[in-house]
């Protein structure tokens, strides 16, 4: 299996970071740090991004194991963008932008992050989307990879999962890619677009991390 973790540059966040709580991860959020990769930027998402995300979430083949619509029009794109700033500012949005340097300026091809954080359990939940004519590239695992090793390395969780619909087969190699393991499906645990799905789930621990990559870490 490819080690994706190897793939990631830079050096290993700080451990001085606060201690898992929801203040201190509001903190952290608040102002979110840019991660980096060998090909990737991770930053905040910004007005800016607007076209870019507009251009591949106005399609059906990106949304159609997610939980939302395509987007309509850029103005809906636009307001959504607006909205996350806001939730930036809090400290309760967990998802960076996946970007590329298209050879003249940061191009925005999908998102990556948390979806949620547990604190008292020390464990977070991971998703991504990305750009269809991205796709096949290994840039997914190579981005949640490095989102991992954040949750991991700086916040201290224990254990990360990631969920996806029965069906989204490149969804779930995704997940094995980064080292998670299948742990089952939950049959019609969620109603989606009409009808009941069932979803399977996915999980690394910081146990696992370690083996993977040689690290010697323990959840805080």
């Amino acid at each position: 299996m490819k080690n994706f973790f190897s793939r990631l540059m830079g050096t290993p966040e700080k451990p001085d970071v606060p201690v898992l709580s929801p203040e201190g991860i509001r903190r952290i959020f608040s102002d979110i740090p840019t991660l980096r990769t060998n090909r990737l930027t991770l930053r905040g998402i910004v007005e800016s991004d607007c076209m870019d995300m507009y251009e591949y979430s106005c399609l059906q083949s990106v949304t159609q194991y997610l939980l939302w619509y395509p987007h309509s029009d850029p103005g809906y794109t636009r307001r959504y963008i607006g909205r996350l700033r806001e939730e930036y500012r809090e400290g309760r949005f967990y998802d960076w932008g996946i970007t590329v340097n298209d050879g003249t300026r940061s191009k925005l091809i999908g998102t990556c992050g948390f979806t949620q954080i547990d604190c008292g359990q020390r464990s977070g939940e991971i998703g991504y989307v990305l750009s269809p004519s991205y796709w096949g590239m290994g840039i997914a695992p190579e981005a949640a990879a490095r989102v991992v090793t954040f949750g991991f390395e700086t916040l201290g969780l224990n254990r990360i999962e990631a969920r996806y619909m029965t069906g989204n087969s490149r969804s779930r190699r995704v997940m094995e890619k980064i080292g998670m393991k299948y742990e089952g499906t939950h049959r019609q645990s969620m109603f989606v677009k009409g009808e009941y799905r069932d979803i399977g789930v996915c999980s690394i621990l910081s146990s696992e991390y370690a083996a993977l990559t040689g690290k010697n870490i323990q959840a805080r």
